[in-house]
């Protein structure tokens, strides 16, 4: 297989992959935030007053099957994720990269993700790949982890590393803002994108507890630039004393954050609301706001 359209590996797919893998198994005691993000997903789904006769949902799924308890907008749907994402719960119906879309042109209604798109190397690639993918005035609706995900864990991880050796290498990776993602919908040509978030605070025992819970995810280190040597248990345990000593409540559990973007873009119909042209205002502002215009 080629490298993603750009040529750009951020991420090492095959490392993920193998995470996602471990993690199958026992994935219904660390599903809680793809929980979450799918329970988000249906109910502004159940917001929009229309059905979907296709849909696809691209990536993993919880412990649960994804709309399970979602209303019965959705005719048909199709689950498509690598094979090492599948569980016992959880089977896809067609075995698919996101990074490589398997979708005919304008064969959707609907696409969904949850909590796939932060680990893709062409992010931009495969927004394409949708919009493509979706007819006309189909919708595209998402939860991605955002940037403020881990940012306690970024900085307690940097500056051990930094105490200890002088220098830092990427141990999490980096996801993209809510103005990232909004202008990454726009670049792929979705119409009417809607771009906001949620900062989920969860508290652990200790950074060792957030790192097994992270691992019990199928989350992990895979930025295809860090160092793949061990850093010593001198390391971790600097780190640990640096989050308890920052990042902590008054009764010792530490904090963790975790930001889900959620996005949601239209593929481009002539029946959809468009921007009035510049110049083609009917009323004066000064009118509107019942003021009176003075010249300057």
């Amino acid at each position: 297989m080629s490298t993603p359209h750009n040529d750009v590996l951020i991420f090492d797919r095959k490392r993920l992959l193998q995470a996602r893998k471990r993690s199958a198994p026992a994935l219904a005691d660390y599903d809680f935030l793809i929980r979450k993000a799918q329970n988000e997903i249906i109910d502004r789904l159940g917001d929009i007053k229309r059905d979907f006769p296709l849909a696809a949902h691209l990536g993993r799924e919880g412990a649960q099957p994804f709309l399970l308890d979602a209303p019965s907008k959705i005719e048909n749907l199709i689950k498509a994720f690598p094979p090492e994402s599948a569980s016992a719960s959880s089977q896809p119906d067609i075995f698919a990269d996101e990074d490589y879309l398997p979708f005919a042109d304008e064969s959707l209604d609907l696409v969904l993700s949850t909590l796939s798109l932060h680990s893709i190397n062409d992010l931009p690639g495969t927004l394409i790949q949708i919009n493509r993918a979706l007819k006309p005035d189909g919708l595209f609706l998402a939860g991605m982890f955002g940037g403020e995900t881990l940012w306690e864990l970024r900085e307690s991880l940097m500056q051990a590393e930094l105490a200890l050796k002088n220098g830092a290498s990427p141990r999490v990776f980096p996801f993209a803002d809510k103005q990232q993602a909004g202008a990454l919908l726009q670049r792929a040509g979705f119409a009417l994108p809607v771009v906001d978030s949620d900062i989920l605070t969860v508290t652990y025992d200790d950074m060792f507890k957030l790192i097994h819970d992270l691992r019990g995810m199928g989350e992990s280190n895979i930025i295809a630039a860090r160092s793949r040597t061990n850093p010593g248990k001198a390391f971790f345990m600097e780190a640990a004393r640096y989050y308890a000593e920052r990042f902590s409540d008054p009764d010792g559990r530490i904090r963790a954050s975790f930001e889900i973007i959620y996005m949601i873009g239209w593929a481009p119909h002539a029946s959809q609301q468009k921007p009035l042209r510049p110049g083609s205002a009917k009323i004066r502002l000064a009118e509107a706001l019942k003021t009176k215009e003075t010249a300057l």
